[in-house]
Formats: C-alpha cells, structure tokens, sequence
C-alpha cells in the first residue's frame, strides 16, 4: 500500500476508535481539531444536539484580522488560534470542553493549541 495512503488509513482507524468513547455535551462540547500543512480548524460541538456552537481556524477573518500573517500551519498561529477561540468560548459560557485530537498525536501545533485554550480559561 502507498505510504501516504497507510498513514492516514491508520489515522482514521484511531481517530474511529477515539470517537466511540469521545462526546460531547452542551455544558462541555467536544473540541475536534483537523490539521492540514497549511491550516489548522478547530470546532466546538454539542453532539447531543447534533450541531456545531463555535468554529475558529486560520482561515477565518478573526484570526486573519489578529495576526496578519498568511501562514497557519505553525505553532505560532495554533497558539493564536487557542486564544481567539477560548476568548469566543468563555463569552458563549463554556468553560470545560472534551479534546478529539482526531487521530493526532498531542505535540507540536496540537499541543500549542490545547496549552492556549487552558491559559485562557477553558478546562480539558
């Protein structure tokens, strides 16, 4: 099998398995992550309801208005994105959220990001 296409087949097999056990809840939405190499996009979900309440990533203009930097896939604007996306949350009333790395190790932008969202009020 093509390397590239293994890899992401066993991502998606951890990313399945961590969904089974993984949801999330009005009081405590699910945050999912998605990181490409360019961009990194970040929701929170109530899975009870089947709808997604806050939605933040580098390409959106909050972030393009607060860093003014094109580049998103680096630990730099993972942080950024944590903040921009805690500071939305603590207004909605969230205060503890459950984290789906979506088959991602936690290290480098996932990690940044999470360690943000702490720093600015939000529980994992």
């Amino acid at each position: 099998m093509n390397p590239q296409k293994l890899k992401l087949y066993k991502r998606l097999r951890r990313k399945i398995r961590v969904r089974k056990k993984v949801s999330g809840t009005p009081s405590r939405p699910r945050l999912s992550v998605f990181r490409s190499l360019k961009h990194l996009n970040c929701q929170l979900i109530d899975d009870v309801a089947g709808r997604t309440l806050l939605s933040m990533g580098t390409q959106s203009p909050d972030y393009r208005a607060a860093s003014g930097k094109p580049n998103g896939g680096n630990r730099a604007a993972a942080e950024l994105v944590g903040t921009l996306l805690a500071k939305k949350a603590v207004e909605m009333g969230v205060k503890a959220a459950v984290l789906d790395r979506s088959g991602y190790r936690f290290h480098g932008r996932i990690k940044a990001l999470v360690e943000s969202m702490r720093k600015n009020g939000v529980n994992f």
